[in-house]
């Protein structure tokens, strides 16, 4: 599009206002889980890093993961909690493209890290003999930085694109959070590449990471079934269980907004999938790993009742 033309400056972040009925008890719900989450994910970071029993790197990703939950929780959460109690969602457009970055830089660093945290258990329970040799301090510190790196790259190319759409009409998003799709919808210029990237990166970063963890576990539960015991496939199994769990929350919340045809995405649907994955699932992740797994519990019974 060219000419001149009035850029918009101020979005509208229409947030939960279709269901008005509800926003008094949206406040407080919101409120307290992500109070939750931060109160949740920041002990599990607490405890990983003061408790010498989980200097291992299945609870060194867990860290990782703990602060990717802290991180996207904060970027929109405050935000969509202050909209409901003022009613008016404006957001800046450079704050918009800062907040599109933050949001997109940690949600894709936890596709690869849930993926190297599948390796991890597979190295675990397929070799476990080699396992400190293969899982070293180091090889876990790379896994992880290339996780946030590849995020942050991802994040990068999105932003930089959307930043150079042309936003000349409508200011209304509708969702609680700036995100590519309500973006393009408001879009005056072409955004053919924009939406390309989109589907080229939920395949790398999503299908392909979700094969990789799919091969890990069918590799995992072939080796378990393999175990004769049935207390040792019992006690095998449940060090991957809170990892599956939380990767079945995951790609299901991710798949159901993301990897479906753009002119399908309608407005409600996408604020309740955002909820689950910004407020649901952050707040979950610590819950899983406290009570599905021993080592975890045994700290934080430790923790309360002798101090760190």
């Amino acid at each position: 599009m060219e000419g001149n033309f009035t850029h918009v400056e101020i979005f509208i972040l229409l947030g939960f206002s279709h269901v008005p009925q509800v926003r008094l008890f949206l406040i407080p719900t919101f409120t307290l889980m992500y109070a939750c989450t931060i109160l949740g994910n920041s002990l599990i970071i607490l405890l990983i890093r003061e408790d010498h029993r989980l200097h291992t790197p299945m609870y060194f990703f867990l860290a990782n993961l703990s602060m990717m939950d802290l991180l996207f929780t904060t970027v929109t959460v405050p935000k969509m909690i202050g909209d409901l109690i003022s009613r008016e969602g404006m957001i800046s457009f450079r704050s918009c493209i800062a907040q599109l970055f933050l949001i997109i830089a940690v949600g894709a660093s936890e596709s690869p890290l849930l993926s190297v945290m599948a390796v991890d258990r597979y190295v675990a329970i397929c070799d476990p003999l080699h396992y400190k040799t293969i899982m070293s301090n180091k090889l876990c510190f790379r896994l992880a930085s290339g996780s946030w790196l590849l995020g942050s790259f991802y994040s990068l190319i999105h932003t930089l694109l959307t930043n150079s759409i042309d936003f000349c009409g409508p200011n209304q998003l509708s969702h609680f959070f700036c995100d590519v799709v309500p973006l393009f919808q408001l879009a005056c210029s072409d955004i053919l590449l924009n939406v390309a990237l989109v589907y080229v990166s939920a395949f790398f970063n999503g299908i392909c990471n979700c094969s990789v963890i799919l091969g890990s576990y069918v590799s995992i539960i072939t080796a378990i079934m393999r175990i004769r015991s049935q207390e040792g496939r019992g006690k095998a199994f449940s060090t991957c269980a809170s990892h599956l769990l939380v990767v079945i929350v995951y790609y299901t919340t991710l798949t159901a907004n993301y990897l479906q045809p753009m002119s399908s995405n309608s407005g409600s649907k996408d604020r309740t999938g955002a909820v689950i994955y910004t407020v649901v699932t952050p707040v979950l992740n610590p819950i899983i790993y406290s009570m599905r797994n021993n080592d975890v519990k045994k700290a934080v019974k430790y923790f309360f009742l002798n101090g760190v």
